[in-house]
């Protein structure tokens, strides 16, 4: 026998088996209609031109590939420039400024309380 969860008498019932396997509150999964396409969606629509279709922007991978393939002895995390160079040298600062805050802490903490 199967049962189900009664909102009214707030009690197990006897229930047959469709019912005991879907509990109430929840709903299949499954979509109604499929959701619309977020990625490369066009421009313009299909049927107002009958050109190439033209995307939200162009195709930076081929660009951003000669980049970091070039063997300039550069490492990959400073090859685009100077805003590489800018986070890369905030990030080793406060890693430093960090370091030496956790030593202070320490020091401070190990000294003993006079009464």
């Amino acid at each position: 026998m199967y049962y189900k969860f009664s909102g009214f008498t707030q009690r197990l019932t006897g229930a047959v088996s469709s019912s005991a396997y879907s509990p109430q509150g929840l709903r299949s999964n499954v979509p109604s209609e499929s959701p619309t396409i977020i990625f490369t969606t066009p421009t313009k629509l299909v049927s107002e031109s009958s050109a190439a279709v033209e995307y939200m922007g162009g195709n930076k991978v081929p660009d951003l590939q000669r980049i970091f393939q070039a063997s300039d002895e550069i490492p990959v995390h400073l090859k685009r420039g100077v805003p590489d160079r800018l986070l890369y040298r905030t990030t080793m600062a406060l890693t430093v400024g960090g370091a030496l805050y956790c030593l202070v802490a320490l020091y401070i903490a190990a000294q003993p309380k006079n009464k």
